[in-house]
């Protein structure tokens, strides 16, 4: 049996948001949030999370969460998860990012392919159909194109491709869950940040551009996420929240609230 590790990366020092992990959301923290939706997963075979401060470190302990304690220099989740790497073996590891309350278990066990090639630099990411136009033109939504292997092509913040000759097509974006094996965790370690990786702010744009192999998994289905980089983005995520209990979406939570 394949072990699949669940990384749920959980930085304190946010620029725009420092401590946003211990976030509160209707009077749990954010991270416990992302961590419901993790053990939900059918396909994770472990989940960690991987923080650097003794604040979240508390937390892990008060609700028994599985926690390992990182680097605080890290700039990208990817580092911390491949210094995690190199205290658990896997067969895959997959990043869950700890800002994004809304992350589906769904959503986590797609990311798993089912063959899981070791002799390459290998990784995946969910990658969703959008339908509003508000989502497209909103540059904290990352924008992807795939070739018609699936393999990811580009990543941008702007609307790509741009509709000039053509309008029947839809656009996609990045979910923050992604897949690597040890050798791409170990290539992303060991390489600098390329030009348009700097450019874009988009650091898994590394994977394109040194030409390794990056697979879309597509998800046709409009799927809203949000990342929380500010206080505005808990708010929005807050509304949505409590609309899923009006809707009863919900009571799996509901029950261990």
């Amino acid at each position: 049996m394949k072990k699949i590790l669940g990384v749920i990366p959980a930085r304190y020092g946010s620029t725009r948001f420092p401590g946003k992990p211990l976030a509160d959301i209707l009077g749990k923290p954010m991270i416990w949030w992302v961590y419901q939706q993790a053990i939900r997963s059918k396909k994770l075979t472990e989940i960690i999370i991987a923080t650097d401060n003794q604040n979240i470190v508390k937390i892990c302990e008060k609700y028994k969460f599985p926690y390992i304690i990182t680097d605080e220099n890290h700039l990208t989740a990817a580092n911390r998860i491949f210094e995690v790497s190199g205290y658990m073996e896997a067969d895959y590891y997959v990043q869950i990012n700890g800002d994004e309350p809304l992350v589906d278990a769904n959503l986590i066990d797609l990311i798993t392919p089912k063959n899981i090639p070791q002799n390459i630099e290998f990784g995946t990411n969910i990658v969703a159909k959008m339908t509003n136009p508000v989502e497209v033109t909103d540059p904290s939504n990352i924008k992807v194109v795939c070739d018609t292997y699936e393999n990811i092509v580009y990543m941008s913040r702007t609307p790509i491709p741009y509709p000039y000759r053509h309008l029947q097509f839809d656009y996609y974006k990045h979910i923050g869950i992604i897949g690597f094996n040890k050798k791409m965790l170990s290539f992303y370690h060991e390489s600098k940040p390329s030009i348009l990786e700097k450019i874009e702010g988009i650091d898994m744009l590394r994977f394109t551009e040194y030409k390794k192999t990056f697979k879309a998994i597509l998800v046709q289905k409009n799927i809203y996420t949000l990342s929380v980089d500010t206080k505005s983005d808990l708010e929005k995520v807050l509304k949505i929240i409590e609309n899923k209990f009006r809707n009863n979406e919900l009571d799996y939570i509901r029950r261990i609230l």
